[in-house]
């Protein structure tokens, strides 16, 4: 399933923003490493190259076409790195000071497990900050979940798309930091977008969540599914003077390991 960077960064200013709420709560003064789990184009891991700058910071991602687009920031003799990998497989190394990972772990089975092990090889002082989509039960996947499983659809797409099992609500992020050691804040945000243009949602879910979807059929069937989608969106998000308001609920988390 490839991604593309173009895009996903179509509406860069709604999809950075929460990199920013979340990082505002990191209060690390001088890391060593800090580790961008799912750092996609790079443009956002680089800020934090910015903002450490006498720290190794490493993006890690799993698509070689994010990977491409990162590779052009990175300077002769930068500290800033990207390596491809897949994040299920990544543990802490002994000098990581910060982990973030910004929209990535809700495509990633068993995360809540896997943040647990990272937090117990964290070293003290450590942080970790994590954000997730909490929108998975809002129309925009609930109606492709309900076409999808529909019978025009259910033998091409049927196990291809998740629910709302695959983030965790605030309080279970906040009680693993807990768990580990971590004074811990968590919270979340819900916020108003209001998007320009026809079908501007799923110009949106083009570059995220409707991907599984598009991977899996051909060309043809691709088009009749987002002609069937398209219209089920209109009818749960009209637009309006201004443009068409679109609800986005994300899940934050931040905690500094004890010691």
């Amino acid at each position: 399933m490839k991604w593309d960077p173009a895009k996903y960064v179509q509406f860069g200013d709604y999809r950075n923003r929460p990199f920013f709420d979340l990082t505002a709560r990191i209060h690390a003064d001088a890391p060593a490493q800090v580790v961008d789990l799912g750092c996609g184009p790079g443009n956002l891991t680089a800020t934090l190259a910015e903002r450490w700058p006498g720290a190794q910071v490493l993006g890690v991602d799993s698509s070689t076409e994010m990977l491409a687009k990162a590779a052009a920031l990175v300077e002769k003799g930068s500290s800033l790195q990207f390596e491809q990998a897949d994040i299920a497989d990544w543990m802490p190394a002994p000098e990581t000071d910060v982990v973030v990972t910004n929209a990535a772990l809700q495509w990633v089975p068993g995360h809540q497990d896997m943040m647990r092990k990272w937090l117990e090889v964290l070293r003290p002082g450590a942080w970790f900050a994590m954000q997730v989509p909490g929108n998975f039960n809002a129309p925009s996947h609930s109606l492709m979940r309900e076409l999808a499983g529909s019978d025009r659809w259910a033998a091409k797409l049927d196990g291809v798309l998740r629910g709302g099992e695959s983030v965790g609500e605030p309080g279970d992020y906040l009680g693993i930091l807990l768990d580990a050691g971590c004074a811990a804040d968590a919270w979340e945000t819900t916020y108003l977008q209001v998007l320009p243009g026809p079908d501007p949602v799923l110009d949106w879910v083009r570059g995220t969540a409707l991907r599984p979807v598009m991977a899996a059929l051909d060309d043809e069937e691709a088009r009749r599914f987002e002609a069937e989608y398209a219209a089920a969106l209109r009818n749960a998000y009209p637009g309006g003077v201004h443009g068409t308001v679109f609800p986005f609920r994300r899940i934050f988390a931040v905690g500094r390991k004890a010691g």
